[in-house]
């Protein structure tokens, strides 16, 4: 069955604005239920990983360095901090930094040995992903996401105990490296952001395999890429080829109208062509939507004026 789905932002980030009336009587026809809320729970309900673990170092790794297999992973990400009266607050991590392979060359050099003595080696193959290799036994703590931390102080968030102790130590020294590198007052001077500490998360190992439904997967999300590439979709379908099976990445939009008009429309009209058989919304506050081309026959449901006024967990008769 030829059936898209389309990986959505939450309801709330896009309230305020009135469904136009054909989408609107699309939507009050489908069927709605609810699942898990969140980014990584909309993700996991696309793909399956063997065994089942959410290795996200690793799998990005292996789009980055195609070198993931035969080890465990941990995203070291660097990132900028500010102190404040309880520790140090993140302010940006990652791609927000605008990081180039120069800043990379200058500043991973003081940190290697670091992370070296402790039995890791540490590496970008992208500016802005920083990872650390260890022993495929590794034993790694759970860590939050940096998307997570963002805005929040940094040690709040780190796993307490034994391993935390450990991983709360090497977090303090690279701190101590990177605010007394030169590069960074360089960076400083030319306005830029300094990278003044990392962040660890996303740990494990590359799984035996992913599997998806999913015959296209279209999105720039690095770890939704990641997870395609590792299920195959990548080589097998990158010349956009094998049926409408598609996953369609939307998460970035905002305008309710946009998405109407670019994407629900003509995915609605493929419905009724025949040209698809079902249309599946997955939004990241859970809400799921299921569309299909015979509930044109639902005559007694009435449109859905919002987005926000629909409950996914009571479904009209």
């Amino acid at each position: 069955m030829a059936q898209a789905t389309l990986l959505l932002p939450a309801r709330t980030r896009l309230v305020g604005q009135l469904l136009p009336p054909d989408v609107a009587k699309a939507l009050g026809r489908a069927d709605r239920s609810q699942g898990e809320a969140g980014e990584r729970a909309q993700l996991r309900r696309q793909f399956q990983l063997v065994p089942d673990h959410w290795p996200v170092a690793a799998l990005t790794r292996q789009r980055d360095g195609r070198d993931a297999a035969g080890a465990s992973w941990l995203r070291a990400d660097p990132a900028r901090v500010s102190p404040d009266m309880t520790g140090a607050r993140m302010l940006a991590y990652g791609e927000a930094l605008a990081l180039t392979d120069e800043d990379t060359a200058n500043l991973l050099p003081a940190l290697k040995p670091l992370f070296g003595d402790a039995g890791m080696l540490l590496d970008a193959p992208q500016p802005a992903r920083w990872y650390l290799r260890l022993p495929v036994e590794a034993k790694l703590p759970t860590f939050a996401p940096a998307s997570e931390v963002l805005g929040d102080d940094l040690f709040a968030h780190l796993p307490e105990g034994d391993a935390g102790r450990r991983w709360r130590a090497l977090l303090s020294e690279a701190q101590v490296l990177l605010h007394n590198h030169p590069w960074n007052a360089q960076r400083v001077a030319q306005g830029k952001p300094p990278v003044n500490s990392l962040w660890f998360w996303g740990g494990g190992v590359l799984p035996d395999a992913v599997r998806t439904g999913f015959r296209q997967v279209k999105g720039h999300d690095v770890l939704l890429q990641s997870l395609a590439q590792v299920a195959g979709v990548e080589e097998t379908h990158a010349n956009g080829e094998g049926g409408v099976d598609a996953l369609i990445d939307l998460r970035h939009l905002r305008n309710l109208d946009l998405l109407c008009r670019d994407a629900l429309r003509p995915l609605l009209e493929a419905l009724r062509k025949r040209e698809l058989d079902a249309l599946n919304l997955d939004f990241e506050d859970g809400a799921l939507f299921s569309l299909r081309r015979e509930q044109r026959w639902r005559l007694w449901r009435g449109p859905l004026q919002r987005l926000d006024t629909a409950r996914p967990d009571h479904v009209p008769a």
